[in-house]
């Protein structure tokens, strides 16, 4: 019933804001102007729409309120017939899906331009099937709807590198409101020490601690679509979905990486203060130099944070090239599966895209193409990170980013312009000791 109590919530709030144009008129002893015509002629068509939603969820409540009596009738027990009266609404299609043969995006154009009624009605049950799916977050307006999740996983939109390593993160709700988020951080702790007799006094030292502020930051892309493509073309509104879902990803896991906390930019891991850096000078670099550099980045998270690594990010190139190392018998070094009887080639996961099941000292690799691959004096390094997750929270929009707006800015060309956009914080400084980061001219483009 959670859907039908929503539904009725709105028709309220719209009875009251219809109520409010009106009053506000009256009071002055004046006409409607033109702008407040149009708000209550949206108001009635939304109106109208949610009175039919409602009525159709009351019918289906009513029957099945009717039969579950029916079936009370001839349950065995008192107690089977008190669970069979229950009443569940909820397990309807989802407005919006593979197999509906609806378009997202018609509709909403249609119901935001035109006034569609049928169009604003599937546009706001959607919405309310949005709030259930995503409890934490609300998405009841137009300017800030949840797209169909099936939308931004067809198509086949530009290849990108996507965000292997924001996956990884440990996610976090984003709060419903504010730009900010303030973490506490201890920067001188308790003191404990062996008492010296009893009765004694004992250590003491008073807690102090930092605020860590962390703003929260939009990731957004646009794109324009001719009308006619939208009316009558056919998965078009899935291609640019996947095309734009897939640009805010890697845009996100690209400041994760590189951000470097201005101009709007999340403070990704390349710039936080204080983190384990271990530089490799090497001129003829080679996969045995390099362990020794990769356990001195472990060593110094597990000296300094007091708390192990659980992850090494790193360039898929820099992934193949330990892969393709060779002792001097041509053996790997990298074996391509655990307990692989003989050196086969093509067992098991070598340098794949993203978490691929590539171990390096007990660790999970994950190859992440947003690594960059031109710093250094060369412009021709990259870097390998290792960290430890459980510190590296990303908060993010329910939803994210599946959210969208349509603003008609050149409607003379029969022009609607789709924007995407997400929120997210990125709080990788709270223990900047749980970061280490291998760079140097070790780490130039390898040689296969």
């Amino acid at each position: 019933m959670k859907l039908l109590d929503q539904l009725v919530d709105e028709r309220a709030e719209i009875g009251t804001a219809m109520a409010a144009v009106c009053d506000a008129a009256a009071e002055e002893t004046r006409d409607l102007s033109d702008t407040e015509e149009q708000n209550l002629s949206d108001l009635h068509a939304r109106a109208d729409s949610l009175d039919a939603r409602i009525s159709e969820l009351r019918e289906i409540q009513l029957a099945n309120a009717e039969a579950a009596k029916m079936r009370a009738e001839v349950t065995p027990t008192q107690d089977d017939a008190d669970a069979s009266t229950e009443v569940r609404v909820g397990d309807e299609p989802l407005t919006y899906s593979e197999t509906s043969g609806r378009s997202f995006f018609r509709d909403l154009y249609a119901s935001q331009f035109h006034h569609d009624p049928s169009a604003q009605g599937r546009i706001a049950r959607h919405s309310a099937e949005m709030d259930v799916e995503h409890r934490d977050g609300t998405t009841a307006n137009y300017a800030g709807l949840v797209v169909p999740q099936y939308l931004v996983s067809l198509a086949a939109e530009l290849a990108r590198a996507g965000r292997p390593f924001a996956n990884l993160c440990t996610s976090m709700p984003l709060p419903s409101s504010g730009m900010t988020l303030n973490i506490s951080r201890v920067t001188t702790g308790s003191t404990a020490a062996v008492q010296a007799t009893e009765n004694s006094a004992v250590s003491e030292q008073d807690i102090d601690d930092t605020l860590l502020t962390i703003d929260v930051r939009t990731i957004a892309g646009q794109q324009d679509i001719s009308r006619q493509a939208l009316d009558r073309g056919d998965g078009i509104d899935a291609l640019i979905m996947a095309d734009l879902s897939s640009a805010i990803a890697t845009a996100l896991d690209e400041g994760c990486l590189y951000g470097d906390g201005t101009s709007g930019a999340l403070l990704g891991l390349n710039n936080i203060t204080g983190k384990n850096d271990v530089v490799w000078t090497d001129g003829s670099p080679t996969v045995a130099e390099f362990y020794p550099k990769l356990l001195d980045a472990i060593q110094q998270i597990n000296s300094n944070r007091y708390a192990g690594p659980d992850l090494i990010i790193m360039h898929p190139r820099r992934a193949a090239w330990l892969a393709a190392a060779v002792d001097g018998q041509s053996r790997p070094l990298v074996l391509p599966q655990t307990n692989v009887p003989q050196n086969a080639m093509g067992h098991g996961p070598i340098a794949g895209y993203g978490l691929n099941g590539l171990q390096i000292a007990g660790i999970p690799v994950v190859a992440d193409a947003n690594v960059k691959t031109n710093t250094g004096a060369g412009s021709n390094q990259d870097s390998v990170f290792v960290v430890r997750r459980a510190d590296m929270l990303l908060f993010e929009s329910a939803g994210a980013p599946q959210m969208v707006r349509m603003d008609q800015t050149l409607g003379g060309q029969l022009t609607v312009k789709m924007v995407a956009f997400q929120y997210a914080a990125a709080v990788f400084g709270r223990y900047p000791a749980a970061i280490s980061q291998v760079m140097g001219t070790g780490l130039v483009t390898p040689t296969f």
